[in-house]
């Protein structure tokens, strides 16, 4: 961080697709102590011709640390073999 930036300025980690996505990202930074949020929500599951995202927030003097940890992550979800998950049966209703 450069000696001008605001260390309480929040900036974008990363942007995913869905909701679904981004919580599980911003529940790992929280449980390591990472202030993070989620905006974009309402404009993200939109059909048009040019979808939204979200985006993952964090302060700035959170940066490197976050981006260790969403490196984490990534890794250690990648290794899951989704087709081997069981995920039960849907219920009826």
């Amino acid at each position: 961080m450069s000696p001008n930036e605001n260390p309480e300025e929040l900036t974008s980690l990363v942007h995913v697709p869905t909701e679904a996505e981004a919580a599980p990202i911003v529940d790992a930074l929280k449980a390591a102590g990472i202030s993070a949020t989620m905006t974009g929500g309402f404009t993200a599951g939109f059909i048009a011709e040019a979808p939204g995202d979200i985006s993952i927030q964090i302060f700035k003097r959170d940066e490197a640390a976050a981006s260790e940890i969403l490196k984490d992550f990534k890794a250690d979800n990648a290794a899951i073999d989704w087709d081997q998950v069981d995920v039960g049966e849907p219920e009826d209703e």
